[in-house]
């Protein structure tokens, strides 16, 4: 039972190899121009040397000594038909050296017949072309299961050729021929080492800037919630403060005006949960792909995208709520403008009408939204309420523009902060926009 499958077992991996013989295990190498320049310049110098160790050596007769005291006569190829003959091998097998890197497979084979036809008496005349292409099939030949059936065939046939008269390396270059070898290996052992060593620095120094662009982007990222938390608890909050403090001074001579105020404060605080749901759920949506039908609120509220310019009624009204009279003057037709721009934008607004909530309780306020043909304004004003009102409107830490202008710089816009003339705070944002 076991020598069928074993068979087939043997017939597969026959075919296997086959089929991988004749496939490229990669792209086939495309040598440089000094690569090529190269190649030529050793083609043409192997050239050289060749020839003219055939024309030196057609149609003499050499000594050669095969035991202590007996020596053997070895005649050259002689005439025109063998000189011919000889340099056209030479040619042959040098010229080829010159594509070895672009077709080292089809090189070898060109190079090992022309070594078999070269007579033994002159086997040096393509033996080093032999060891070249030996060289460059075994390193650049995309073909890997060819190339490792092709070398020891070539090797074997062109080792065996020569015999102990006419050996195809001189014995007092046998020595050479090893020293040679062992050389280059140090060579390529050294140089080998010094690359890992320079590859190993490399991947440190790549590594530590990995490190400090993930250092930055987690500073960036805190500073981006910083923003969100303060505009959002910010505003809200003062609202709330507001109106609850409202709420308690007429509760008892006004219950129902305290019960809508106590209203507006229920719906600022509905207001500031929602994008606080929203803030944080960026940060933990990863961690709730898992969510079951009993959170889909949640989740959706997540989702939501955040406020932008067509929330600016919504906005004004809970500021109106609070007792602070605000005018809203849009100019131009309202278009789609990207949400991160729509964003600062509305945070512009957010935090200039909270600072003359806060700062400024008994102003008034006005908002303009310009939208220009090649840039976005958005002014928030406030006449101060009394004396020194718009001084106290700036007053406090300055996060809150601070953050402000971080926003309008990622969209190359400007923030202008200041006391009016007449009395009261002004603030005004400009945003470069796309020209549609």
């Amino acid at each position: 039972m076991d020598v069928p499958t074993t068979s087939v077992r043997l017939r597969e991996a026959a075919r296997r190899t086959v089929r991988d013989a004749r496939l490229p295990s990669g792209p086939p190498l495309r040598p440089t121009r000094r690569a090529w320049q190269f190649d030529a310049l050793m083609a043409l110098t192997l050239g050289i040397a060749t020839v003219y160790y055939g024309i030196d050596n057609a149609g003499n007769v050499v000594l050669r000594e095969v035991a202590p005291g007996v020596e053997v006569a070895v005649p050259r190829p002689s005439g025109p038909g063998g000189l011919a003959f000889m340099v056209t091998l030479a040619a042959v097998a040098s010229g080829a050296v010159a594509l070895r890197r672009r077709y080292p497979l089809a090189v070898l084979c060109v190079v090992t017949a022309a070594t078999l036809a070269t007579p033994h008496s002159v086997m040096r005349l393509t033996f080093y072309a032999f060891v070249i292409a030996v060289y460059s099939a075994a390193v650049y030949s995309p073909y890997r299961v060819a190339t490792l059936a092709a070398l020891p065939v070539s090797v074997v046939l062109v080792g065996t050729s020569g015999n102990s008269v006419t050996p195809i390396v001189p014995n007092e270059y046998i020595a050479l021929l090893i020293l040679v070898p062992m050389a280059g290996a140090a060579v390529g052992l050294r140089t080998w080492k010094l690359r890992t060593d320079e590859g190993r620095t490399r991947l440190s120094a790549l590594e530590r800037e990995q490190t400090e662009a993930l250092r930055r982007a987690v500073d960036h990222e805190r500073a981006r919630i910083a923003r969100e938390l303060h505009d959002v608890v910010t505003h809200n909050v003062s609202v709330m403060v507001i109106q609850a403090g409202a709420a308690r001074k007429i509760m008892k001579t006004s219950p129902e005006q305290a019960g809508e105020a106590l209203l507006a404060v229920e719906a600022g605080g509905r207001a500031a949960m929602t994008e606080l749901r929203h803030v944080m759920g960026l940060l933990t949506m990863a961690d709730d792909e898992g969510t079951d039908g009993g959170d889909l609120a949640d989740t959706a509220a997540q989702l939501a995208p955040q406020p932008g310019l067509d929330q600016l009624e919504t906005l004004v009204g809970r500021v109106r709520g609070t007792g602070l009279p605000v005018d809203l003057t849009v100019i131009g037709p309202p278009r789609p403008l990207p949400p991160g721009l729509e964003l600062a934008a509305y945070r512009v607004v957010q935090e200039a009408l909270t600072n003359t909530v806060k700062h400024a309780p008994r102003a008034t306020a006005a908002v303009t939204v310009d939208y220009g043909p090649q840039r976005l304004r958005v002014e928030v004003v406030d006449t101060g309420g009394h004396p020194g009102a718009g001084a106290g409107a700036a007053a406090g830490s300055g996060r809150g523009l601070i953050g402000l202008r971080e926003r309008l710089a990622v969209h190359d816009g400007t923030l202008t902060t200041g006391r009016r003339l007449t009395g009261g705070y002004r603030v005004e944002a400009l945003i470069p926009l796309e020209t549609p």
